[in-house]
C-alpha cells in the first residue's frame, strides 16, 4: 500500500481522491479484506429476520457462512456453518426456522440452538469422547438499534467502545421493533469505496438524481457526525412529505421522534460496510459486501412500523420504488466512476468543499488500512 502512495506524488489525504491502485489492484482488495472486513464490526442483518425463537438466517462474510439465529430463550446467536464432526456444511438454506435442534445432514451429529453438542451417534465407544469440547464454533456478535453485528477477528476493539458514538443515537426512530417490507439485491461492476463515496455527498444530486432533487435541496442540510468511523447528518424534506415516488409519506411515523425531524432524512454511513438512512415514515439501509475490487455486492432493506402494514393507506412500494429508481441511478454512475479510473490515464482529482463526508471516509480507511 505505502508504495502506491510514493507515487502518488500530488497526492493529499482528505484533499484528493484516492490513487487509481486503491481502485482496481488486487493486492489492495485482499489487504482491505484482512485489515478491514476480517477486523472489523459488520452488519449482517436485522432483528426482524429472527423475530421468533427457532429462527436462522445464513449470511456470508468474507467467504465463511455464519448462521444467525435466535434460540429458544429468546437470545441472538450466530455460528460458523459447519459441522464439528467433518466439517459439513449445515444449512443449505437461506433462512427459515429450526424446530429444536440443528443436524448435521451427513451423520446426524445434533447440537442445541445454544451451539452445544447434544448428540452424536457411535462416539459414545470413542474412550473419553467429551460432547462438551464439540459445540458449534461461535461468531462474535453484537446488536445496536435492532441491526446485528458480527465480528471475525479472535481479538477485537468491543463491539460498546467502537460503536460508543452510535448507542443510542437513533432510538427515537424505533429502529429494533420494526418490519421489513422489501429487500433487493444488487450487484455492481465497481469498487466498495465508490459506494460510500457517493452515498456521502449530493454534490452529484441535480444531474444524476432529478427525482430526488425535486424533493430535498442538494446544497442544504447539516453534518453532525464528521470524522471517524460514522459520517453523516440531515437533509430537509417537504413538510408532511417523504422521500417517496408521490414526495408524501407512505407509513405511519415509525417512531416518537421529534418534530423538526419530520421535515428531515438522516443519512449516515457506518463504516466499513453499512449505510443507514432515516426517514419519518421508514428506515431504509444498505450493507455493501466486496466481491471484487471492481464488483460489489449490495443489500437494501426498508423497514416500516409493524402497525402500517395491514392498514388501506399502507403504501411501501412509494419509498421502495423510489429508492431502487435512485439507487439504480447512484449504481450506474459509479460504474462510470470504476471505468474512468481504471484509465492509466487516470489522476487524483480535487474534492469540492461539498464533498468533505467522502474525504473523511477516505482518511478513515486510510487510517484503518494502515493500522
Amino acid at each position: 500500500m505505502t508504495a502506491f502512495l510514493k507515487t502518488a506524488d500530488s497526492y493529499q489525504p482528505g484533499a484528493h481522491t484516492l490513487p487509481r491502485p486503491y481502485f482496481i489492484a488486487r493486492e489492495i482488495f485482499e489487504e482491505e479484506q484482512e485489515k478491514i472486513f476480517a477486523q472489523q464490526w459488520l452488519c449482517v442483518g436485522h432483528l426482524h429476520q429472527i423475530a421468533q425463537p427457532g429462527d436462522f438466517f445464513v449470511q456470508e462474510v468474507l467467504g465463511e457462512s455464519l448462521i444467525i439465529l435466535r434460540d429458544h430463550s429468546g437470545a441472538v446467536r450466530g455460528f460458523y456453518n459447519l459441522c464439528r464432526h467433518r466439517g459439513t456444511r449445515l444449512c443449505e438454506n437461506s433462512s427459515g426456522r429450526f424446530s429444536q435442534t440443528i443436524q448435521c445432514p451427513y451423520h446426524a451429529w445434533t447440537y442445541g440452538l445454544d451451539g452445544r453438542l447434544l448428540g452424536a451417534p457411535h462416539m459414545d465407544q470413542i474412550a473419553n469422547f467429551d460432547k462438551a469440547e464439540y459445540p458449534l464454533h461461535a461468531v462474535q456478535l453484537a446488536s445496536c438499534e435492532g441491526f446485528i453485528f458480527v465480528n471475525l477477528a479472535p481479538l477485537s476493539q468491543s463491539f460498546a467502545s467502537v460503536f460508543a458514538p452510535l448507542l443510542d443515537k437513533f432510538a427515537r426512530w424505533n429502529i429494533g421493533n420494526l418490519r421489513a417490507a422489501k429487500r433487493i439485491t444488487y450487484d455492481v461492476r465497481a469498487n466498495w469505496k465508490l459506494i460510500f463515496q457517493n452515498y456521502s455527498e449530493c454534490y452529484h444530486c441535480p444531474l444524476v438524481h432529478p427525482g430526488l432533487a425535486k424533493l430535498t435541496p442538494y446544497d442544504q442540510g447539516e453534518n453532525d457526525l464528521v470524522e471517524g468511523p460514522f459520517l453523516g447528518g440531515f437533509m430537509p424534506i417537504p413538510k408532511a412529505g417523504s422521500m417517496t415516488m408521490s414526495g408524501k409519506t407512505c407509513g405511519l411515523p415509525v417512531g416518537e421522534i421529534q418534530p423538526e425531524e419530520l421535515h428531515r432524512v438522516y443519512y449516515y454511513s457506518i463504516f466499513p460496510n453499512m449505510l443507514l438512512s432515516l426517514h419519518p415514515d421508514y428506515v431504509m439501509y444498505h450493507t455493501v459486501w466486496p466481491q471484487a475490487p471492481d464488483r460489489v455486492r449490495i443489500q437494501c432493506d426498508w423497514l416500516f412500523h409493524p402497525d402500517s402494514f395491514g392498514r388501506p393507506d399502507f403504501n411501501p412500494n412509494d419509498a421502495v420504488d423510489f429508492w431502487d429508481m435512485t439507487n439504480r441511478q447512484d449504481w450506474h454512475i459509479c460504474e462510470l466512476s470504476q471505468q474512468g479510473i481504471s484509465s492509466r490515464k487516470y489522476q487524483s482529482g480535487h474534492y469540492s468543499p461539498r464533498e468533505s463526508i467522502p474525504a473523511a471516509f477516505d482518511r478513515q480507511y486510510l487510517k484503518v488500512l494502515a493500522s
